[in-house]
């Protein structure tokens, strides 16, 4: 089933969609159709605590590849004691890893991260704290029986990070295929190649029809032209197999008229490519994104103790409307996720006790003015703390 929290769907749509969801699930990798086998033919490569605030705000880190979003409120809202168990769910550069390590004595952290890339530099770190990082190579819906293999039980966790984003790692390295700006291969796969059957973002662009490949777009990038940018792909790849980030992005471009290729602005006021959103769209959709943060949430909300802290870091709005459903207690297991107006309900099993969060703030938490400056990627990032009770 895939999660949407964003768009009206009706029926057809919905079973659309389900139909690519299952083809691409199963790997489509007949040689006739595999973009990712294919080369594109023309120029370039192929393819009970104490408030330590003041004494965080003071802390000078090393800098990570992957500059940490919020660091010195998720390290505030965190409140990581002496000889705790931290979970962190995103290692990524392993960024707000090295700043509990550098703040907390003693503590221990399971550094857990679907890309090899990030886990390789936890081993690292592993080896500079010996006994205090321990790296999970899995994605979160992996995550409760790597516990259960370690002998982790559940209620045992003192405070959890679960960092949503894209790293800024994934997104510099063009061999990734994250990035418009930078050309290579069209991934996506955050799992690299750990999962030889896994499409990638290529193959998604050339075997999907027009009507799932716009309500992909619409549904994941809540792009507004989702029909004119699927329209102008399969014309596209009639001609060339789309293989390359920046050719697919030529492709959504000249959909458009020049002038509106860099019409759309950021939260910055800035000039943001007409592809944004379907780039966006495409990730989310390769690597299952938001059923992964479902159960993600879900393990977290059983690795904690009462009274332990849970810190979730969204970067768009489909992110942040699923974490607060989830903290309203929905069963969003059994809601019509193409229905945004429809609320779930909370369905208590025999012998399951309600869990129930306490918000450590009212408002959402959002990246100071110094902070966005410093790290612009992280200026669409919302902080929700709550505490387990």
């Amino acid at each position: 089933m895939i999660f949407h929290f964003g768009v009206r769907f009706n029926p057809t749509t919905f079973l659309v969609v389900q139909r690519a969801w299952k083809a691409w699930k199963l790997g489509i990798h007949s040689p006739a159709v595999c973009a990712s086998s294919i080369p594109f033919p023309g120029p370039g490569p192929d393819p009970g605590s104490t408030d330590r605030s003041e004494e965080l705000s003071s802390v000078s880190i090393e800098k990570p590849p992957h500059t940490p979003v919020m660091l010195k409120e998720v390290l505030h809202y965190l409140d990581v004691q002496v000889d705790q168990v931290v979970l962190d769910m995103t290692f990524g550069g392993g960024g707000h890893t090295k700043a509990i390590l550098n703040t907390v004595p003693g503590v221990t952290i399971l550094a857990l991260d679907r890309d090899p890339t990030a886990i390789s530099l936890a081993e690292k770190l592993a080896k500079e704290h010996s006994g205090r990082v321990i790296p999970l190579l899995g994605r979160f819906s992996e995550l409760e029986s790597q516990l259960s293999h370690m002998n982790i039980k559940p209620g045992s966790i003192d405070a959890v990070l679960l960092d949503a984003g894209c790293s800024s790692m994934q997104m510099d390295e063009a061999e990734r295929g994250f990035c418009i700006s930078k050309d290579g291969p069209l991934d996506m796969r955050m799992d690299r190649d750990r999962y030889p059957d896994m499409s990638s973002a290529a193959d998604v662009v050339n075997t999907l029809d027009e009507q799932a490949l716009t309500s992909i777009l619409s549904a994941y990038g809540e792009e507004r032209h989702a029909r004119k940018i699927a329209s102008a792909i399969v014309e596209a790849r009639r001609v060339n197999p789309i293989t390359r980030t920046q050719q697919l992005a030529s492709v959504v471009a000249g959909a458009f008229p020049a002038a509106a290729i860099y019409a759309r602005k950021d939260r910055l006021h800035r000039s943001a490519h007409v592809a944004t959103k379907t780039f966006q769209a495409l990730r989310i959709f390769v690597n299952d994104e938001l059923n992964e943060l479902h159960a993600g949430l879900r393990a977290a909300q059983d690795a904690l103790r009462l009274g332990g802290r849970l810190c979730m870091i969204s970067f768009h709005s489909l992110e942040d409307r699923l974490i607060k459903r989830f903290l309203r207690g929905e069963d969003l297991s059994k809601l019509d996720h193409f229905s945004p107006r429809k609320q779930g309900t909370r369905t208590k099993k025999q012998g399951e006790e309600n869990v129930h969060w306490r918000p450590l703030e009212k408002k959402v938490i959002t990246p100071q003015k110094d902070d966005v400056v410093d790290n612009p990627r992280g200026r669409s990032a919302k902080l929700r703390a709550v505490l387990r009770c």
